[in-house]
């Protein structure tokens, strides 16, 4: 699954909500995730997966951003039936929340392998973990190191893990997460390194924060992360401004490997005053292929 460009912006969105799923489309985000876990309620699941079949085929013949669809997690017994009624649509990937180990992910990448063996000229399709909303899920997040192929990334969330651990809230008074959800974000990041796989940030709540957004972001695409998590259109373009490198930052990276080309056999090279090493030379590569 390597080589692909990542989403900056995820956007959450209610499968069940024809209104909300047309604003998706002209929000600009990289990828809309159609959700048919937590934003929808038990009755109206079944409705919510005929309408995510409905607006992935329509999307297909669209210019639509990614269009991914959140699936019920393996323990509930209903992403047999979510499976069933999305994949024949061809999304651009699952999204699995809650998976108690690895063992949840080998299970979702049986399912699909099973089902792309059955339509010749299917591309693999991508997943992405949200490997952290249990406290069961932490303690055996070192199982990611060595994932499927087809597993994308890793996204952490607190909400979950801060109701498994009977805490009564995940955040300081400004936002900030407390020590606990700092650490399992530490964790999923360093596992996702581990593994060869991206780290996505979690979402803000505070959707008319615009403010709070834009550090929180830019701290997360300063921290290495490749995108982050949305819940309502108006995050998008701060996101996507925090995870769009600056022109100064793109003619920086530039200068630095410009200067590496110009010694291929030195070890380290002098620029602006400053001594250089391999690892300033990855992190120029890297800031250019997140360039837009």
């Amino acid at each position: 699954m390597s080589g692909r460009a990542l989403p900056r912006s995820w956007l959450f969105v209610p499968a069940d909500s024809e209104r909300k799923l047309a604003k998706a489309l002209d929000s600009g985000a990289d990828a809309v995730i159609l959700d048919l876990e937590d934003a929808v309620v038990a009755a109206r699941k079944p409705l919510a997966r005929q309408m995510a079949a409905a607006f992935l085929q329509e999307g297909a013949r669209s210019q639509a951003p990614e269009l991914w669809v959140r699936v019920n997690p393996l323990s509930s017994g209903l992403m047999p039936d979510d499976l069933r009624a999305v994949l024949p649509a061809a999304p651009a990937g699952i999204m699995l929340p809650k998976p108690g180990s690895i063992a949840d992910v080998r299970e979702l990448d049986r399912a699909l392998g099973e089902f792309e063996a059955g339509t010749p000229g299917r591309a693999a399709t991508p997943i992405v973990a949200i490997a952290t909303e249990s406290a069961l899920a932490v303690a055996t997040l070192s199982g990611y190191v060595r994932p499927p192929e087809r597993l994308l990334a890793l996204a952490w969330g607190a909400e979950d893990l801060s109701a498994d651990l009977g805490a009564a809230d995940s955040r300081e008074a400004d936002g900030g997460f407390r020590f606990t959800y700092r650490m399992v974000r530490s964790l999923c990041q360093i596992t996702a390194a581990a593994s060869g796989r991206a780290a996505i940030e979690t979402l803000w709540p505070g959707f008319r924060d615009e403010a709070g957004l834009a550090r929180f972001a830019s701290r997360a695409a300063e921290d290495g992360f490749s995108g982050m998590l949305a819940i309502h259109p108006a995050q998008v373009p701060v996101i996507n401004a925090a995870f769009t490198p600056t022109a100064e930052q793109v003619e920086r990276a530039r200068r630095v490997l410009a200067a590496f080309a110009a010694a291929p056999d030195a070890g380290a090279v002098q620029l602006d005053g400053r001594m250089l090493d391999r690892p300033h030379q990855l992190q120029a590569q890297r800031l250019l292929e997140r360039a837009r």
